[in-house]
């Protein structure tokens, strides 16, 4: 009876694809499928080399790091992503933040884990905490898309998420308008940790689009003020090194 109420559901409102959006109707995707089978090779996944400090794809084999972490000090320990921020992969995250896909999430989490759920459980990670949004910007959008990334990340791995953790308290500007200074000004004390009651040493950010750092880093900066020791990061998306 609930297997045919669920075929019942996902007719009269099948989940999209997350990369192309379309409706899928299937049985096939009720349980086991978040993405349509000819849109699984769209992505083009991480592969090395990479920046060893944020997981930049660079074209230098020789090089460690990215352009971004040669000239800018990182403070958090290292970060991983999925995919290249571009095509329809961008046109997908898009999607995500402004047009309230949020189902999104799941496949997006899913295939976090399938990646990089090893180094997760390598670096010992006690707790997940998304990059906040600030108050009257998730207002307008009605959710925090890093939230819900993170939420399907601790849901799979059984890891506490805690969304409240780190507040935005300033209501920055949106860091893609801007330059590489006006990024790390801009971000400048806009989070603030809430009172740290649980005694966490290596935590996991968790956002979707990483581009210059300078978020992360910052965000990296007021957890490792209050006694966290290795801070990891991780998103779906992320620019080239070069």
């Amino acid at each position: 009876m609930k297997a045919k109420k669920g075929n019942i559901i996902q007719l009269l409102f099948p989940r999209r694809c997350p990369i192309c959006d379309k409706a899928m109707f299937s049985s096939v995707f009720l349980e086991t499928q978040s993405c349509c089978l000819k849109c699984r090779e769209i992505p083009k996944y991480i592969q090395e080399p990479v920046c060893k400090k944020c997981g930049k794809p660079i074209e230098n084999h020789r090089a460690e790091y990215c352009y971004d972490c040669q000239k800018q000090s990182r403070v958090f320990t290292q970060g991983k992503a999925l995919w290249l921020y571009e095509g329809k992969v961008k046109q997908s995250m898009y999607r995500f933040k402004y047009q309230n896909r949020q189902e999104y999430a799941r496949y997006y989490g899913s295939e976090i884990v399938r990646v990089y759920g090893e180094w997760i459980e390598k670096n010992r990670i006690e707790a997940i905490i998304p990059i906040p949004l600030h108050k009257a910007r998730k207002r307008k959008r009605g959710y925090n898309q890093a939230e819900l990334l993170a939420s399907e990340i601790g849901q799979e791995m059984g890891i506490t998420v805690y969304p409240d953790y780190l507040k935005r308290v300033r209501k920055t500007r949106a860091q893609k308008n801007l330059g590489d200074g006006e990024r790390k000004n801009n971000l400048k004390k806009a989070f603030k940790t809430q009172e740290n009651r649980v005694q966490l040493k290596h935590i996991l950010l968790v956002d979707d689009i990483y581009t210059t750092g300078s978020t992360m880093n910052e965000a990296a900066l007021e957890l490792k003020r209050t006694g966290i020791e290795q801070v990891y990061c991780v998103s779906v998306c992320i620019g080239r090194g070069y």
